[in-house]
């Protein structure tokens, strides 16, 4: 049986883009058992909004949808049964109204600018992407003058060697598109990276200090 997480526990969001509606529920229940329980469904994948109705069916996990654009893209995906909206920038209005249909939000940002910028709109949640791109220092720098309850979260090009390095810079949790989850890979192999990245986070994070 798996030890219940620590509140303060990173997150793993397993991106599905390109997930077809047939297949949400296997590759639903692969990444269900190997550990992870927040999934995210990118809106430019095939009908989306099917697959996230399919996963949010299952009790006991967050489902999102990605790539959100629009206020109304919100309000779709919350019909869908979304509860976790995520786009790839920062945009005041999608931000204000996922707030506004009590959902948690995780606008896109890179730099200070825009980071403060979706702070100012309401966001405590923050994407930095594309991860690869600026690596764990950047992020080291932006955390400097963040508020201390602000969570950022590098996503993009993110494997399993860098998990260790985000965390020290002061990552809240990661997403995982490509290393987790391509259209090709069979169930067998989403759940083998699945299992393998919930390890690899877990040996990652450092052990609490409960003090002497």
């Amino acid at each position: 049986m798996q030890a219940e997480a620590r509140a303060d526990a990173p997150r793993l969001i397993a991106i599905l883009r390109g997930l077809a509606p047939e297949r949400a529920a296997e590759v639903g229940a692969a990444l269900y058992e190997a550990g992870i329980r927040e999934v995210e469904v990118p809106l430019n994948s095939p009908e989306p909004y099917r697959s996230i109705a399919t996963l949010a069916s299952r009790t006991g996990w967050t489902v999102g949808a990605g790539t959100v654009l629009s206020a109304a893209d919100v309000g779709r995906a919350r019909e869908a049964g979304a509860r976790l909206i995520v786009a790839p920038n920062c945009e005041p209005v999608v931000i204000r109204r996922a707030l506004g249909l009590g959902l948690e939000v995780m606008p896109g940002i890179a730099t200070a600018t825009e980071a403060f910028s979706a702070i100012t709109a309401g966001a405590r949640h923050l994407k930095l992407f594309p991860a690869a791109s600026y690596g764990p220092r950047h992020l080291e720098a932006l955390r400097a003058v963040l508020p201390p309850d602000v969570r950022v979260y590098p996503v993009g090009g993110i494997g399993t060697a860098d998990l260790a390095p985000w965390l020290a810079a002061g990552a809240a949790g990661f997403g995982l598109g490509s290393e987790l989850y391509r259209p090709g890979y069979t169930v067998e192999e989403i759940a083998h990276r699945a299992r393998a990245l919930v390890c690899a986070l877990a040996g990652s994070v450092p052990a609490k200090d409960t003090g002497a």
